[in-house]
């Protein structure tokens, strides 16, 4: 059975992840650790559970995902995968992270490329990838059938989904991931987000704006509450 625990790091609240299993192999998604702190508190965990991290996943590769990129994949020695269409938006983040005052080294290049339908398999557990852009170019969900969950990124939130004002984004083709990719799993898989805390399908089928037609209101609201 796969064991999801989040921790939320940087000025963003962004939503990091390590699953595990009983093998003790792990992954990270998104490491948004940020300050030396933040990267003690994920190290800790890690080595507390004696945990083996075979991979760092990146879902998309806006500044908040990828601040601890180089933190984990130097202190693990693990390659990181991402959908290779996400490269130049991992790429952008050191010409703008000194615009909003953030210190950031770099992130290692990625080493090991997922695209629609690829399955991430480490220890006894299965993640299924689902292409899903829209909030930025080249979008990754990660699905987990057997336990019944999935990390979404920035493209589903708790009542909102992911903002589409930034390079790459465009809201047709997000709304379009969604309703293809994620409202067609059962009610009950959990929503892993990359912002805010879990829900499930079945809650956001039901009570998401953009889901029941109330979208216009919202919109504004939503594309301006989270800042990637």
């Amino acid at each position: 059975m796969a064991h999801i625990v989040s921790f939320t790091f940087n000025p963003f609240y962004e939503n990091t992840y390590v699953i595990y299993d009983e093998t003790g192999e792990c992954v990270v998604i998104d490491p948004g650790c940020y300050s030396k702190e933040e990267m003690e508190e994920l190290g800790d965990f890690i080595t507390r559970k004696q945990l083996k991290p075979k991979y760092l996943i990146n879902t998309h590769c806006h500044i908040d995902h990828v601040l601890g990129n180089k933190f984990v994949a130097d202190t693990w020695r693990v390659p990181i995968m991402m959908h290779k269409g996400e490269i130049p938006v991992l790429h952008e983040v050191v010409n703008y992270a000194p615009t909003m005052g953030m210190y950031y080294k770099g992130s290692p290049e990625p080493e090991i490329f997922v695209d629609e339908g690829d399955i991430v398999t480490f220890g006894s557990t299965s993640l299924k990838v689902f292409f899903t852009p829209g909030h930025s170019p080249a979008s990754v969900c990660f699905y987990n059938e057997a336990d019944k969950f999935i990390v979404s990124g920035d493209v589903l939130f708790r009542r909102s989904i992911g903002r589409t004002d930034l390079p790459g984004g465009d809201y047709a083709t997000l709304m379009q991931s969604i309703q293809e990719k994620l409202m067609v799993l059962p009610d009950d898989i959990k929503v892993y987000a990359g912002h805010m805390q879990p829900t499930t399908i079945g809650e956001e089928r039901r009570e998401n704006p953009f889901m029941n037609n109330k979208w216009p209101c919202f919109f504004e609201l939503s594309n301006k509450s989270s800042v990637f």
